[in-house]
């Protein structure tokens, strides 16, 4: 019996720890001032039973300026090369709606020049737009973005 409960509490152990193993690394985030800013976003009650979302000045003084912002690609599609993409601070196979702290901000990138997959973090330069129309798209777009840097 004392086998038993000593077999138990060994196998319990090493899963625990293989379990670590396979958890995916700490990474760290590329979070800038320019970062901080986008995610000045918050939701607001416009009105009752009405939400919207508002965006602080500092937010909007960058509405349809160019920005560099390092970070990670997010496909939405399966491929090799995108030309669109979403784009955050943190890696994709670190869930940007998982772990603790706030959701971080992610844009969508439209590009001229397809720029191939990576897990690695690169830096991109483009205009920023903000989508205030309401409808189901994404809120913050880096339109006509060019790879900076690997």
């Amino acid at each position: 019996m004392k086998r038993a409960v000593l077999f138990i509490a060994i196998s319990a152990l090493y899963l625990r720890f293989s379990e670590v193993k396979s958890q995916v690394k700490v990474h760290k985030d590329l979070r800038t001032s320019t970062w901080n800013i986008i995610g000045l976003r918050y939701d607001k009650e416009l009105s009752p039973g009405k939400w919207g979302s508002v965006y602080p000045a500092p937010l909007k003084a960058l509405n349809n300026k160019t920005i560099e912002l390092p970070g990670y690609m997010i496909p939405t599609k399966v491929g090799r090369k995108f030309t669109e993409f979403m784009f955050s601070i943190v890696p994709v196979e670190s869930c940007p709606y998982c772990g603790t702290g706030d959701i971080p901000a992610m844009l969508q990138v439209s590009t001229s020049t397809p720029i191939p997959i990576t897990d690695k973090p690169i830096k991109l330069k483009g205009k920023f737009v903000i989508n205030d129309s309401g409808n189901d798209q994404s809120e913050f777009f880096l339109l006509s973005a060019v790879l900076v840097s690997k």
